[in-house]
């Protein structure tokens, strides 16, 4: 059995994710073991989650993972947990443009038949939230809306009159909440800024945040709600068991400048004979003992551009190792420390192109195609994944891409190299994780 519920809001900006981490927290402390989910691709959120659980990360994206792996990856995911907590993405039906509402909160809700917790801003509103409540209960009644938690409120009198208004919508009140302009997490480019990059901060912050939540919402109503789902079935995903002989090391790229990296992507390259072991390349002089491939997620390395550079030794050795013909996928902020520089800003120098800041960020899904074979993939093999940037790259002459979409070319690809923008989330697709393990073994 899976207790779960999801928290949900009528867009973004409702606090969703201060409250579903915090939600995490004041579970926790009560003793509960919790487990924390995110709806959609993004990386940042789940990164409070884990530091509130104290569990790894995990994401829900039927785009990104196939509907029927949902169910099997919460599961996978949730496994010794007590309650399964989730955090919705943008407002509750809003899903992939085109498509009514595919990948939203409310569409991972009802493939997951988990009941619904909305969180309102109602700093801007009195009676008319009960309005805005209602309308959500009833759009999709296939969708259970469980409770509602209430957030920014500015007085007693201003909650007494949605309290009372609330009434008549039969939508159960969980919590009230009022504002708090000390607990908050620090936004940038693109969204808030990932929990690594102020851990200390957060850290100090998780038992403020856990005493909020405890004091103004009834957490054992919440553990109710999750407690009244339905019974899941089908058989957890598990990574597929591919390599039983030696074991070899590829090095991944983390710290405050690499915070995105799927727990999935982990375990199926352990599952295939590889230890990934983590490389900060803002301090670590050199690469692991023994590596015999990299990997470099997501993140924000144009934030920490000139402490990446100043690195020399690290960067000299990623590139004599790529130079050499180890094995290296990159996923965006990985491409970009594989390119010259970074606006003006040294890197790596393995790719013949540079990387500049942008006004403007490109965001979405995409469905992919490979034009050739590569460390990871075959000529033709066919993908979903999601593009999350604001920077450019311009490459040199004639570069083979890695992926290609709406006929746009992305990326660099070889025999020992993929580098790209785009995101793969590989518990869809553990094809690529295998293959990308095989040539790791081979090389070490």
């Amino acid at each position: 059995m899976v207790n779960r519920v999801v928290i949900a809001a009528p867009g973004s900006g409702h606090g969703k994710t201060t409250i579903a981490a915090g939600l995490m927290a004041a579970l926790r402390a009560r003793g509960l073991k919790v487990s924390g989910h995110k709806v959609g691709p993004d990386f940042i959120d789940p990164s409070y989650h884990a530091l509130a659980t104290g569990r790894p990360a995990r994401n829900l994206d039927p785009f990104l993972q196939g509907e029927d792996r949902l169910i099997p990856l919460l599961r996978h995911g949730s496994a010794g947990a007590d309650i399964a907590i989730i955090e919705g993405v943008m407002g509750l039906f809003d899903g992939a443009l085109g498509t009514e509402g595919y990948a939203s909160t409310a569409h991972v809700a009802r493939l997951l038949d988990a009941p619904v917790v909305l969180v309102v801003d109602a700093s801007a509103a009195s009676r008319s939230v009960a309005a805005t409540v209602l309308g959500f209960a009833q759009y999709d009644t296939r969708v259970l809306l469980a409770g509602v938690i209430l957030n920014k409120l500015g007085s007693q009198r201003h909650a007494d009159e949605i309290v009372t208004a609330l009434e008549a919508t039969g939508v159960p009140l969980l919590g009230t909440l009022y504002r708090n302009e000390e607990i908050h997490a620090p936004s940038r480019h693109l969204g808030l800024v990932p929990a690594a990059e102020r851990a200390s901060e957060s850290e100090r912050l998780l038992p403020e945040l856990a005493g909020w939540i405890s004091e103004g919402v009834d957490l054992g109503a919440v553990v109710q709600v999750a407690r009244s789902a339905s019974r899941l079935s089908g058989e957890p995903w598990r990574p597929p068991l591919s390599h039983d002989g030696s074991r070899t090391v590829v090095a991944a790229a983390a710290g405050p400048a690499f915070t995105f990296r799927y727990t999935e992507a982990d375990e199926l390259l352990a599952a295939a004979g590889v230890d990934v072991v983590e490389v900060d390349p803002l301090q670590d002089k050199e690469l692991p003992e023994g590596c015999a491939g990299l990997y470099f997620g997501g993140g924000f390395p144009e934030v920490h551009a000139e402490e990446l550079s100043a690195n020399v030794p690290l960067r000299t050795a990623v590139a004599r190792a790529v130079g050499d013909g180890m094995p290296v996928v990159a996923e965006c902020a990985g491409l970009l420390y594989l390119c010259q520089d970074i606006d003006g800003m040294p890197m790596t120098g393995v790719l013949d192109a540079s990387a500049t800041m942008t006004k403007r960020g490109k965001l979405g899904y995409r469905k992919a195609f490979s034009p050739a074979d590569t460390v990871l993939t075959v000529a033709g093999q066919r993908v979903t994944g999601h593009e999350f940037h604001r920077t450019i790259v311009e490459p040199g002459s004639g570069p083979t891409p890695a992926w290609g979409w709406d006929r746009t070319p992305d990326g660099f690809a070889s025999a020992s190299l993929h580098a790209s923008y785009l995101h793969v989330h590989w518990a869809g697709y553990p094809e690529l994780a295998e293959r990308f393990a095989a040539a790791v073994h081979a090389h070490g």
